[in-house]
């Protein structure tokens, strides 16, 4: 082992994960493999961080060497209208089915018989082109963009799996309902593409696919994320120390995962805290220390989301911190002043939907564990040593 590869951090966190950083989710994968190369449209919802987007990469990469399958990738983080959908969805499909920037140009004058397309060549032409659209020439013919997906598969003798991450981002689009009914009406009907649509805001996604009364009802197989169990997190920590050089027990180990209660993203975020503060033996004074480092690493971020929050939310928050089960009693209600009954039932629905908090056998439960943490350290005066012992 090099010495490059005894500092680096083994744990990943805050970008997809993939090959050796990526645990388990064996199922997950060959669920989602089997419905891509079935044609069966695919929904992922789960909160933010547990892993979405790591999990179709992580098949893709897999998976990889089935020529039969050509995957796209398109985030639409920045796509704010419906304009911008088309350009930029055009652009990564004609990028992912196409090797060089002259199959790019011949696949757009293939493709594209009623719009013409402007296509700009950057500096690196191998990695760098853009395509823009004239709006009034779209509107007329949105039907050869939505078909694309379509004709290239056809032509190209494929299964074409088109990933769409931050989906829920149409939820923002002016007319958004009717821009949803026009992609359903073409995407349904596509027999060599396979959809798979997932996005960071778990209600919106619901929202948009769980809803009777919206296009997306039903379009595809919806796939709900668990936790990754605690059977795999252990050896997976315990291994990546061994690899360092480096050294935790399975208890130590499993500490961390009892802590960040299971959850991909601060699993590795804490863990990684662990192993850089670790010279050669992991301990729970370590541990203690990295978990408040990690805190304060995060303490301007949720302190911006605290401070967003009115007092009777962040009231409501304390009560379910203290396990309060009846949060619209009476007793309740006084004890943390948090408004009436309507006004809790309503404060409940907004933590869950900014993702504060989500339920569980409508039990209401943190839905960040470190933000937990922090709340209960920064907002309650608790102190952390229980959590160590």
């Amino acid at each position: 082992m090099s010495n490059l590869q005894r500092n680096s951090s083994p744990f990943l966190f805050g970008k997809t994960v993939s090959d050796n950083t990526f645990i388990n989710r064996k199922k997950d994968i060959e669920h989602l493999w089997l419905n891509m190369q079935s044609g069966i449209n695919t929904v992922l919802i789960s909160p933010r961080r547990w892993g979405k987007s790591s999990l179709v990469t992580q098949t893709a990469f897999l998976k990889r060497r089935d020529k039969r399958v050509k995957w796209c990738f398109f985030d639409m983080f920045a796509v704010r209208d419906e304009a911008d959908f088309y350009a930029q969805f055009s652009r990564v499909l004609l990028k992912a089915t196409s090797s060089k920037w002259e199959d790019w140009v011949k696949g757009a004058k293939t493709f594209f018989k009623q719009i013409l397309p402007k296509i700009t060549v950057g500096v690196d032409p191998v990695h760098e082109f853009s395509v823009s659209f004239d709006w009034k020439e779209v509107e007329k013919h949105k039907d050869e963009i939505l078909n694309l997906p379509e004709r290239i598969a056809k032509k190209q003798q494929v299964q074409l799996v088109i990933c769409i991450d931050e989906f829920q981002n149409i939820h923002y689009f002016p007319e958004a309902e009717s821009f949803e009914k026009i992609l359903r009406s073409y995407w349904q009907h596509h027999q060599h593409v396979s959809y798979c649509l997932y996005g960071s805001k778990r209600t919106l996604m619901a929202e948009i696919f769980n809803k009777k009364n919206r296009a997306f009802y039903r379009f595809g197989d919806v796939m709900m994320l668990d936790k990754i169990d605690t059977g795999h997190w252990i050896p997976f920590i315990v291994g990546k120390f061994e690899q360092t050089k480096k050294a935790i027990t399975p208890v130590l180990a499993e500490k961390i995962v009892t802590l960040m209660k299971n959850h991909p993203y601060y699993v590795q975020q804490l863990s990684h805290y662990v192993w850089e503060n670790t010279p050669k033996t992991a301990t729970s004074t370590i541990l203690k220390e990295a978990t408040v480092r990690m805190l304060e690493i995060n303490f301007a971020m949720y302190q911006t989301e605290v401070e967003a929050l009115s007092n009777t939310q962040v009231n409501l928050l304390k009560a379910i911190a203290n396990e309060v089960a009846q949060l619209t009693a009476l007793k309740t209600i006084q004890e943390y002043q948090i408004g009436t009954p309507r006004n809790v039932s309503k404060n409940m629905k907004i933590l869950e939907r900014d993702d504060f908090i989500e339920k569980v056998n409508k039990k209401a439960i943190f839905l960040d564990p470190a933000f937990e943490l922090w709340f209960c350290k920064y907002y309650m005066g608790k102190s952390l040593d229980s959590y160590f012992r």
